[in-house]
């Protein structure tokens, strides 16, 4: 498998989606919204674009697999799967704000072999493929040199659902905000993902998040030479629903701290 080859096809569909939701956003009815759980919105946008993903992804590989978070397909490959999220940071888009991106990952067996994140509305393309590097819009990238927690931006996510653990996680975001230059909230996983595989932020950790939130952006972050572990140190984060992404410098302090208030 050409995989340079491959991933500039995914990148060319991406785009075509990307210019289709950023068309849509222009006369955008916040009323034409669905509720899939609390406080979890789709529209028609998610879907169409999704439609538009795996029509054109499966013509690339047609035995591979779908997972999809809108679920208008799921299927299992025996070798090549693609878990999708066609527009990632669904509430910032129906309400005005403009950070949301597509996600595409393709696993081969069990390991990422692409991963790209389109931020829509900035133009900015981040994608990695097997045997290549992290780049974004050509350029390569690589996590932040920053070793001391004090210097660091870190990202995060609130919790929208299971809220029986929001009083532990509060205080941690507590002492993160006194340990460090600050604590962002942007809204979608993949973006928060692919800017700790650029440097902009040095870490990212957040609980409860699906395999097409994070599966692109968690492979950015390992191929600019970063860390994606779980909150407990381990490598599992996507059937533990658990993902802290470093620049490979400051785990150990993030650990200590996420440990003493989330996992106790």
């Amino acid at each position: 498998m050409d995989y340079e080859l491959l991933c500039n096809k995914v990148i060319a569909i991406t785009r075509l989606t990307g210019n289709f939701i950023r068309k849509e956003s222009m006369n955008f009815d916040a009323n034409a919204i669905e509720f899939k759980g609390l406080n979890d919105l789709v529209s028609y946008v998610d879907k169409n674009a999704e439609k538009q993903l795996v029509r054109n992804l499966k013509k690339l590989i047609p035995e591979a697999g779908f997972t999809t978070e809108e679920e208008t397909i799921n299927s299992k490959g025996e070798v090549y799967n693609w878990i999708i999220d066609p527009l990632d940071g669904t509430t910032n888009f129906i309400h005005g704000i403009p950070t949301y991106a597509v996600s595409i990952a393709l696993y081969e067996g069990d390991q990422p072999v692409i991963g790209v994140v389109y931020e829509i509305n900035r133009g900015e393309m981040f994608y990695t493929y097997k045997g290549g590097a992290a780049y974004l819009n050509n350029k390569e990238i690589r996590v932040s040199g920053r070793t001391a927690l004090a210097d660091c931006l870190l990202a995060t996510g609130f919790p929208y659902y299971q809220f029986d653990k929001q009083a532990k996680y509060m205080q941690l975001f507590s002492e993160m905000m006194q340990k460090c230059h600050g604590l962002r909230r942007i809204g979608s996983a993949a973006v928060d993902l692919a800017y700790v595989a650029c440097g902009r932020f040095d870490a990212f950790f957040e609980y409860n998040l699906n395999a097409w939130d994070v599966a692109a952006g968690a492979y950015l972050v390992q191929q600019a030479g970063g860390n994606i572990l779980n909150f407990s140190g381990g490598d599992e984060f996507i059937n533990t629903r658990e993902i802290l992404a470093t620049n490979a410098k400051i785990d150990g302090e993030l650990l200590e701290t996420i440990d003493r208030h989330f996992n106790q």
